[in-house]
């Protein structure tokens, strides 16, 4: 019951295991008679060679010795071969587990497959450069069903990416409705940050890397800033501050 095994060393288990460490040896220390969180054991398991893969090696390496110093066992090259309840399977290593997390990616909604259309590996549309179904015109797809390709690469099912498709794609139909044809989608990456503990993050900012406190400083900024309203702003500074 105290060991914690989160699969996937993307954004999301990277800091799905800096919240489990932290919450274990900051937070919830003081909060049991019998039992004291600070033995947790948290497990993060990469198939790949590295944390953050699609992040530069150095802002790699700088997350996991980051996570190593939270007391994060980070176990790279290591493919998840079963899961039960009791624990995990990693190659010929057994981890006994009642708690176990994947954020190695998911599938795509089963609707896809009602449109009779072209599907990638996890059964996302292989959308045209204008957004639409390929053969089917007046069916658009944005978003985490759309496997939109670009430079050769497919690119990365993440929030900002899919707030920056539905906009094109809102565009879009409106030109249709007035006469006009579509235009072709091109996404704008404006960075990267993962955040890894309440004082440390990584960041990759059209070029510019940099990790620690800086960047997590950088995170709570952009955070903020696209919050909606000054008193949420406010209340949100606030909390964190305390």
């Amino acid at each position: 019951w105290m060991t914690f095994v989160v699969v996937g060393a993307g954004p999301t288990g990277v800091e799905l295991a800096g919240a489990f460490a932290e919450i274990a040896r900051r937070v919830l220390r003081d909060d049991f008679r019998r039992i004291d969180p600070r033995d947790a054991r948290v497990f993060l398991v990469e198939a790949g060679p590295r944390v953050l893969s699609m992040l530069d090696p150095t802002l790699s390496s700088e997350a996991q010795a980051e996570l190593v110093r939270m007391g994060v066992d980070v176990v790279t090259g290591g493919r998840v071969l079963a899961i039960d309840g009791e624990g995990v399977r990693i190659g010929e290593r057994r981890v006994a587990a009642r708690t176990v997390v994947w954020a190695a990616g998911v599938a795509a909604a089963p609707l896809a497959k009602s449109l009779g259309v072209p599907l990638d590996r996890s059964g996302r549309v292989k959308v045209q450069d204008d957004l639409r179904a390929p053969g089917l015109p007046e069916v658009w797809v944005a978003g985490d069903l759309a496997a939109f390709e670009e430079n050769g690469k497919v690119i990365a099912g993440l929030a900002p990416i899919a707030i920056q498709e539905g906009k094109h794609v809102a565009r879009n139909i409106l030109r249709v409705a007035e006469g006009t044809s579509p235009l072709p989608f091109r996404y704008r990456d404006r960075g990267t940050m993962v955040t890894i503990g309440r004082a440390c993050a990584v960041a990759d900012v059209r070029g510019i890397r940099f990790g620690g406190l800086a960047a997590r400083l950088t995170w709570l900024f952009v955070h903020v800033f696209f919050l909606i309203g000054f008193r949420n702003r406010v209340l949100v500074v606030g909390q964190w501050a305390y």
